[in-house]
Parts: C-alpha cells; structure tokens; sequence
C-alpha cells in the first residue's frame, strides 16, 4: 500500500510537469500552434498521464484547475464553461437518476426476470444468447457496470450447481461474455455515459469548422437506432465466435433448471420501485421518440428542451414518499451509488475537447497542416477503414473516452477538407472507440474488471479470448458496419 501512495505521488508530479514545461517547447516546432495552444496541449498530453496513472477525479480536478489558471481565458470563464455545459448538467442529473435504479434495487429484479425465461432450460446456447443478450440491454437501458455486478455472481452459482470448474473454458468465456455484452451496448444509448459525452463534445466541436454546412447534424433517435440494431449484430456475433471459434464443452448446462435460479426468491415489488420502474420507461420515450417526430406540437418542445428531462425526473421522483422514504433517496444516491469518478473524467474531458480545438489554440490548423498530406488521396471509406484500425488500437494503449475526443477533431478536419458529412464517420468512431476498449486493463473501467477476475482468469486468458473477439468485432463493423452506418444516414 505505501509503494503504491509513494507510486501515485511521483506519478502526479510527472504529470503536472508535464503541464507545466509543454508550454516551454520553442514555438513553431508544433505549425500553426500558438503560445495559448502550447499549454492547453500541455494540459491535455498531462492529462492523459494522469487519467492513465492515479485517480481518475483528481486527474480531472487538476486538469480543470490547469486549464483556469492558463493564458486561454480568465478563470471564471473556464469554469462557467465546465460546469454549465449543456452535456454536463444533463449528464450531472442523469447519473443521479441511474444511480437511483441502483439504489432501489431496480436492477436486481430486471436481472431476475432476464434469467428466469422457460426457453434456457436445457439449452446451452440459448441460455449463453440470454445471459449475453440480457446484459446488453441492460448496459443499454440502465448503464454498463449494472449488469456485470448482477450477472456474475448468479453465474458463479449456476457453475458450481452444474458441476463447472474455475479452470473450465465455458465459465471463463461467460464471464468475458458479460464483459463484451456490456461493452457493445455502452455506446448505444445517446443520453447518457460516454456515448453522451462524446456527441456533446462532437457538437461542441463542429462551430470550430465553419466549412462544415451540411450532414453535421446527428439526432438522439438515429444515433440509438443505428448503433442498436449494429450491437445486436455484435451480440450475435460473439456469440458464434464462442460457439465455433472456441468451442467450449456445454454439457453440464443441459442440467440447468428455472427453479435452479429461483433459489432466492425475490421480494414483491414495492410501490417506490414500481414507481421508479414507471419513470425510467418514461424517461427513455422522452429522449427517443421525441427526436423520431420532431413535428409533433408536444414532442416538439420535449425534444428541443431534452436536457431538462433528467432534472424533472429527479425532482419529481425527490418529492414523492412513501412509507421508506423519498422515490428517490437523493443523499443515499449522492453518497454511494453516484459514479463521482466517471462523471470528473466526462466533465473535464469535454472541456479539454472544447478547449483543444478552439481557434486560439492554433491545434485545428496544426492537426489539418499534418494530416492532409496522409489522408488528402483516400476515399471517405478507405479513411474510415484506416480511423477504425487506428481506434481499435490505441483505445487499448489508453483510455476510450480519451481516444474518442483526441480523434473527433481529426475526422472533422478531414470532412472539412474533403467536403464530406462526418456524422456517419462520428458515429463508428465513437461506437467503435467505446465497446472495442477490452484488451488491456487501461483501455476502460469495465476491460480492467475483467483483469481483476483472478477467480476465474488469468491475464493471459483475458488477452488470449478478447484479442480475437475484438478482432472479429472490428471485421464486423469494417465490412457491415460502415455500408450500413452510411446507407441509414
């Protein structure tokens, strides 16, 4: 414990050098880039180090402080530009609310009806697609570390029941299983986590690129449907990448049994989770139908003022009692089921984002400077075909959310340039950049579980199995993807 506090102080202090002597370099070794854009890129190369080395909301704290002490605007301007970004309260609010799903234990008896469908007994592969299939849609519709902390432990009981050991190759590629099923249904939803960080930050960027006129605009309801239906083509597709790449032994599951599961019998339902059930249905139609039908008097409003849907909820569901207390338990969720850590790291990287590529730094017409001659001969699919490449690659050196960012300004300076839309070139980037992050344990929160299963894995097992799934994901999304992605928008 103390080598690792020893560890974090001398990797903070790397960091902070970082951004502090990056603004020392002579100018004009970097074209283009001004004395304002030297420190803010400074800021960013030091916050990546420390997103990488020690704790995520200290890294992202200081990287904000970083920012308001520079030369790029007065501090009150960075911070009113931090912390009242449109993206950043809805996505403030909207923790709140999942974290309540958390709270009320919402989640478990979702997981329980997902587990205890009649089709799965007896049938391997059926039950391997439902395990598969149930933790996507929960990562989709409920968030994508919810589904792992539920479905693992109920695994690990129907393992021991069958007879499964820890060193079977089925268990292990299940627990994976869960893993990968959470990450391709994280960057679906548009409205919440790093898929919202993401698009805020595309939107954000794209006033930076005034050639950019036309195929900039991509809706809440397009982005989840096209991303849905894709993952679902994913889903599939890990599943026969286990099946017949694999081939694990599937005997033992021929004995599994509903009443196996319903060992534990759940509670009925109290009146504060039904209610919370009630409003994230609620919730969901709100931030999708709406942008489907844009011209419908009501709709219409909801999907201009779609920020404010997770504020009323919370509120809403604040007020409401009953006999154990608010819907929501706001001081409980705040407490122990907010994600403090992924929300700083979201925060201050859509303000680095935003910073980055504002016309005082001189990084735009750096990046365009370097880049045209690589990609000024390709083709719009031959440049979405070396990105994605690019993507997988290095979302699995570094953090995803922080590749997403770091390549959006590269795929808008290209449009600009080819006088292409980027909206299909944004959407593969982030959905690519989000759930193919499970190589290594720096590439995402949910990679990193995996490499902390020392139960059932060993690091090789992880590198051995995720290699090959993400390999095939990347064919998938190459070949399928990219026709599909342009031909829908």
């Amino acid at each position: 414990m103390k080598k690792q506090i020893k560890a974090s102080y001398v990797h903070f202090l790397i960091g902070f050098a970082i951004m502090i002597l990056f603004r020392f370099i002579p100018l004009g070794i970097l074209p283009n880039v001004t004395e304002v854009g030297l420190q803010v890129i400074g800021v960013f190369i030091g916050t990546i180090y420390l997103w990488s080395t020690i704790n995520p909301t200290v890294a992202s704290i200081v990287s904000i402080s970083m920012l308001a002490i520079s030369d790029f605007a007065p501090a009150g301007g960075v911070l009113s530009t931090c912390f009242g970004n449109p993206t950043v309260v809805q996505m403030f609010f909207l923790m709140i609310f999942m974290g309540g799903l958390t709270n009320r234990k919402l989640t478990v008896y979702i997981a329980r009806w997902i587990m205890t469908r009649k089709l799965m007994e007896g049938r391997p592969w059926v039950f391997t697609l439902v395990m598969m299939l149930g933790t996507y849609l929960m990562s989709v519709f409920i968030g994508a570390f919810a589904p792992i902390f539920l479905f693992w432990p109920i695994l690990y009981g129907v393992f021991e029941e069958i007879g499964y050991k820890k060193t079977d190759e089925y268990p292990k590629l299940m627990v994976i299983g869960v893993v990968i099923s959470s990450l391709i249904g994280f960057p679906v939803p548009p409205y919440m986590g790093n898929g919202l960080a993401l698009l805020g930050n595309y939107r954000g960027l794209i006033p930076n690129f005034p050639t950019l006129t036309e195929g900039v605009v991509i809706s809440d309801a397009s982005y989840f449907t096209a991303c849905f239906v894709l993952g679902l083509i994913l889903i599939i597709t890990t599943l026969l990448v286990i099946k017949y790449v694999f081939h694990p032994d599937v005997e033992p599951l021929k004995k599994i049994s509903i009443d196996m599961l319903k060992k534990n019998p759940l509670p009925p339902m109290t009146s504060a989770q039904k209610v919370y059930g009630i409003s994230l249905c609620m919730f969901i139609f709100c931030m999708l139908v709406p942008s489907l039908l844009p011209n419908v008097p009501i709709l219409s409003s909801i999907n201009k003022n779609s920020i404010i849907v997770p504020m009323v909820l919370v509120a809403a569901l604040s007020l409401l009692q009953f006999e154990d207390g608010p819907v929501l338990r706001f001081s409980e969720v705040m407490g122990k089921d907010f994600a403090w850590p992924t929300f700083f790291l979201c925060m201050s990287a859509i303000l680095i984002g935003g910073v980055l590529t504002n016309e005082a730094t001189g990084v735009t017409p750096f990046l365009n400077t370097i880049l045209s001659p690589i990609f000024s001969k390709m083709s719009g699919t031959m440049f979405t075909v070396v990105l994605l490449v690019l993507v997988v690659l290095l979302t699995n050196i570094c953090n995803s959310l922080v590749i997403g960012m770091i390549l959006q300004p590269v795929v808008l300076t290209y449009c600009a340039t080819a006088g292409i839309s980027p909206a299909p070139i944004i959407i593969l980037l982030i959905f690519t950049v989000l759930l193919t992050a499970a190589c290594t344990p720096a590439s995402s929160p949910l990679s990193a579980m995996l490499f902390g299963n020392k139960e059932y894995l060993t690091s090789g097992d992880v590198y051995k199995y995720t290699s090959v799934i993400v390999a095939v994901e990347l064919a998938v999304i190459l070949v399928f993807g990219i026709p599909f992605i342009n031909l829908f928008f």
